[in-house]
């Protein structure tokens, strides 16, 4: 598939529909093609302004699909119109194909007790899945190298990373270099959502494009990371499109 892509503040977002991504994903899945795909929001398009390392992974990354809302807002501005791609429903799709088509899966990242009720919970919903390695997302430079080296081993078709960005995106670039033919995706607090430990946004939120504001209702700590970014993404994306109709 060729990609289409628009610029946000310099970075290329696909111009991809959900169903078209989890096509496009399976397929490389299946046929053993490795791939990084970041779910990107405008908290990550900041923290890639002001870091060289990360911002240099997701210029490089295979498929970067809409996940903020702030985003979908970003393209409206450039007259384009796309659906938001939640990484979670994303992730959740991939997992069920992996299943149906006897790919093996990963998850690192979380809490111990955590990820460990996650996998249990994706076997009882997927029985024949098989999650050939899981790790907790509290570990130091040595065991990095360590979960690394046991990736390896097991060679899994799908990696889910779920540390938080833009940690477990540069634990996935320092894996994409040793594991090329692994699909490898970022899906935070993912894991949080499955395991029930964090309840996710009732569907009319979701509907809405308002899941960042439950979020933040339920988490209020949120607020002031939200606070700093969104606006200011904005505010950026509305420059950026004075500039190039100029």
């Amino acid at each position: 598939m060729e990609r289409k892509t628009a610029k946000i503040q310099g970075y290329d977002i696909d111009l991809i529909s959900f169903d078209d991504a989890i096509n496009y994903v399976s397929e490389k899945i299946a046929e053993n093609q490795g791939m990084h795909i970041i779910t990107a929001n405008p908290e990550m398009i900041e923290l890639a302004n002001k870091d060289k390392v990360f911002s240099e992974i997701l210029k490089n990354a295979d498929l970067v699909v809409p996940d903020g809302i702030g985003i979908i807002l970003a393209l409206k501005l450039k007259k384009i119109e796309l659906e938001q791609i939640p990484g979670i429903e994303l992730a959740a799709e991939l997992i069920k194909n992996c299943e149906i088509n006897g790919n093996t899966i990963a998850l690192i990242g979380a809490k111990e007790e955590i990820i460990q009720r996650t996998a249990q919970l994706l076997k009882n919903e997927y029985k024949k899945l098989n999650i050939c390695y899981t790790h907790n997302g509290y570990f130091t430079t040595d065991k990095e190298n360590e979960i690394i080296d046991n990736l390896i081993k097991q060679s899994p078709s799908f990696v889910l990373a779920a540390l938080g960005a833009p940690k477990q995106e540069i634990f996935i670039n320092k894996c994409r270099k040793k594991l090329p033919n692994t699909v490898f995706i970022g899906v935070g607090g993912a894991f949080d959502v499955w395991s029930g430990v964090i309840q996710r946004a009732p569907e009319i939120y979701r509907n809405l494009g308002l899941e960042w504001l439950y979020r933040t209702i339920k988490q209020p700590e949120r607020f002031k990371r939200i606070y700093k970014t969104l606006p200011l993404f904005l505010f950026k994306a509305i420059i950026e499109t004075v500039q190039n109709k100029g």
